[in-house]
């Protein structure tokens, strides 16, 4: 009696250690460790866009508040230019950049031969708005790039877990089949990895999703932001070197 329930013991101890996650994976089908690896890999790759996004749009929401306050104060749009080089994280400042350009070759086309100016044309001045606007969409988009891939993992990343649930489970009842007995010993293995599976594929997600969002809300106030530079930037250049 006594050796019956060693032995039992000891069956029931190596069913707890054949079954913790380490060895599960390690014992899991071919198929279920690439799902396993393929998760691993998109986990990754969502964490180090997620540690690069964050500092760019950290810098960035951080020099366009600086470019702003410096362009408020500045006296002219000549001065502003010259230092334009100090704010090449801000969005604002490059904006500004393609707008005064654009604003001098309109000025350079507007001066006679003879060198006597002459006032710019209303006109002009859909030059300008859409340089800003192709200047905004450019900086979104640059703010925009990788978030695909959180946006993939975070819709994905379930769906390659209960791939990976569903073989190991299939696995299992394969082992019954095989061997006539349902015991835990048995089935145990194709469970545990199943159940990793699902858990690593939600591990994956859910990160994803909660950067992906955080980032798209923080692009649409930098988007505002942008937006509303862009008009006032326009009404300026409107108001003080274009005429009817």
């Amino acid at each position: 009696m006594i050796f019956i329930e060693t032995a039992y013991a000891q069956t029931n101890s190596e069913v707890a250690v054949n079954t913790n996650a380490f060895h599960a994976i390690l014992s899991a089908s071919p198929v279920v460790q690439l799902t396993l690896l393929i998760l691993i890999g998109l986990s990754v790759l969502s964490w180090s866009i997620f540690f690069k996004k964050k500092k760019q749009i950290s810098d960035q929401l951080s020099a366009n508040r600086a470019f702003l306050k410096y362009f408020w104060k500045a006296k002219s749009l000549d001065e502003v230019y010259r230092e334009i080089k100090t704010y090449k994280d801000s969005g604002a400042a490059q904006l500004f950049r393609e707008g005064y350009e654009e604003l001098q070759r309109l000025a350079d086309q507007g001066v006679p031969k003879d060198g006597d100016a002459q006032p710019m044309k209303l006109s002009g001045i859909d030059n300008i708005e859409r340089v800003l606007r192709v200047s905004v969409d450019t900086e979104i988009a640059k703010l925009e790039k990788g978030l695909t891939w959180l946006a993939t993992t975070g819709s994905t990343g379930p769906f390659i877990g209960l791939f990976g649930t569903v073989w190991g489970i299939m696995g299992a009842f394969q082992k019954i089949g095989l061997t006539g007995a349902a015991s835990l010993a048995v089935v145990a293995p194709g469970i545990s990895e199943a159940l990793i599976a699902t858990a690593i594929g939600l591990a994956a997600a859910i990160p994803a999703v909660v950067a992906y969002n955080l980032f798209i809300n923080d692009i649409k106030k930098i988007e505002l932001d942008l937006s509303t530079y862009s008009t006032d930037l326009t009404n300026v250049m409107k108001r003080n070197w274009f005429s009817d």
